[in-house]
């Protein structure tokens, strides 16, 4: 990559590539959706800067001039006796589990954590934690997941069912009429989502009330889309889940298999009963074998597959990536692959499946060439724009992928959590 037009993120990995690509790939996704309903393409470009600013939003993001924690006092490297484990503690319920699996106070805080886990092992402690449902990896400096990820498709698609095409609705974006039901959470899948609703897309994220998502990063994922909360243990809130499932065009799944599985929302489930929708799916560590039903993030995945000791900045602690290149790489292929198949199912039908895991944009990041190590750009606050909403004055950046005619900027701002009613605009 010509070094005047790289991604300004610095890393010793070449994850400007990654970026660039990622986007890139949505971008001409959405083009060729454009031309599918207008038999013109345009022209695809995107601008460095805004591809970094966008995929390190959090440092931009704001709201009432305030900037929020992206990390809590329990994610985050601990020296074991034998090495070094990751943990994930950003979600109340995880850093519960943390405490609990370690046998610490309810209270306890980031040195509580550091004494206790210099007392094992790195292994001992990840597996602790890991059976009592919390997030832990011991950091490794090379990843049989990551391998075997490496050998699927970064992007899978295939087609699960039969169907007739369904029609273009009106509408002078790209995803116009289509309606797209949002089940995800934290990054990848909200990127993924929120790029949908930039090209046009009536995008309806729904979450469980007792799942709370954390407040600002909703809103910064959340562009374009809107919030609803419904319980699906209860009757009527399942029903009018099944309602809105049964006119959506897309379904977007962030959830561990087991827990879809227990929802009957299987992606063969929805399929069969719901024939010409396309499931995009995302997972940590992949959807078969002994790690599909692992729970983990960006950061984790980074210290499992050997990204933090690569990133390590003295050799003897590990480090991370300048951005959680994993989760937005993951979102815009997985936008990317939906649209393709949007466009597939509307010229030849079918029901369709798309499927994007950490585990193999990793490996993929892992085995690409050297990208000549672009400086990181530290003023991009032009690369932002801001909403009034009634969480208060929403700073976050502007939309990455880009053709000739599309929006610059995001037009519709993002809603806080589960702050709109469970049903589809009017098309």
């Amino acid at each position: 990559m010509d070094p005047e037009n790289a991604v300004p993120l610095a890393s010793r990995l070449p994850i400007g590539s990654l970026a660039q690509d990622s986007v890139d790939a949505a971008a001409l996704e959405a083009a060729a959706l454009v031309l599918a309903r207008t038999g013109s393409l345009p022209t695809v470009g995107s601008d460095p800067r805004r591809i970094a600013a966008a995929y390190s939003s959090e440092r931009w993001f704001a709201v009432d001039g305030e900037t929020p924690d992206a990390w809590a006092p329990l994610s985050g490297f601990w020296k074991a006796t034998d090495g070094w484990v990751r943990t994930h503690g950003n979600y109340p319920h995880h850093a519960e589990r943390l405490r609990t699996a370690l046998g610490l106070d309810p209270d306890a805080d980031a040195a509580a954590m550091r004494e206790r886990v210099s007392r094992s092992g790195s292994a001992e402690i990840a597996d602790l934690i890991s059976a009592a449902g919390g997030i832990a990896v011991p950091v490794g400096r090379r990843a049989e997941a990551a391998e075997r990820a490496a050998t699927r498709l970064l992007l899978e698609a295939v087609s699960v069912g039969r169907a007739p095409a369904r029609s273009w609705r009106g509408g002078g974006s790209p995803l116009s009429g289509i309606r797209v039901l949002d089940l995800t959470r934290v990054i990848a899948g909200p990127v993924a989502t929120r790029t949908l609703a930039l090209f046009g897309a009536d995008v309806l994220r729904i979450d469980s009330p007792g799942l709370p998502e954390i407040g600002w990063q909703h809103l910064d994922t959340g562009a374009g889309k809107r919030s609803a909360l419904l319980d699906l243990q209860e009757l009527d809130d399942r029903h009018a889940f099944d309602d809105l499932l049964a006119e959506a065009d897309v379904v977007v799944l962030g959830y561990r298999p087991e827990a879809l599985q227990r929802l009957g929302l299987a992606p063969a489930a929805i399929a069969a009963r719901h024939p010409g929708i396309v499931i995009g799916r995302l997972s940590a560590w992949g959807f078969d074998g002994a790690d599909a039903g692992r729970r983990g993030f960006d950061s984790i995945v980074q210290a499992a597959s050997g990204i933090s000791w690569i990133e390590s900045a003295d050799g003897t602690a590990p480090g991370a990536l300048p951005a959680q290149a994993l989760d937005h790489s993951a979102g815009y292929l997985l936008a990317a692959g939906i649209m393709s198949r949007v466009r597939r199912q509307r010229a030849e039908g079918g029901s369709h499946l798309v499927s994007v895991s950490l585990a193999r944009v990793a490996a993929e990041l892992l085995t690409l060439p050297d990208d000549a190590g672009a400086e990181s750009d530290l003023g991009l606050g032009d690369q932002t724009q801001e909403f009034a909403t009634s969480a208060g004055l929403v700073r976050s950046v502007g939309p990455a992928p880009h053709f000739d005619g599309s929006p610059e900027w995001f037009t519709a701002g993002p809603h806080p959590w589960g702050t709109d009613s469970a049903g589809w605009l009017a098309r």
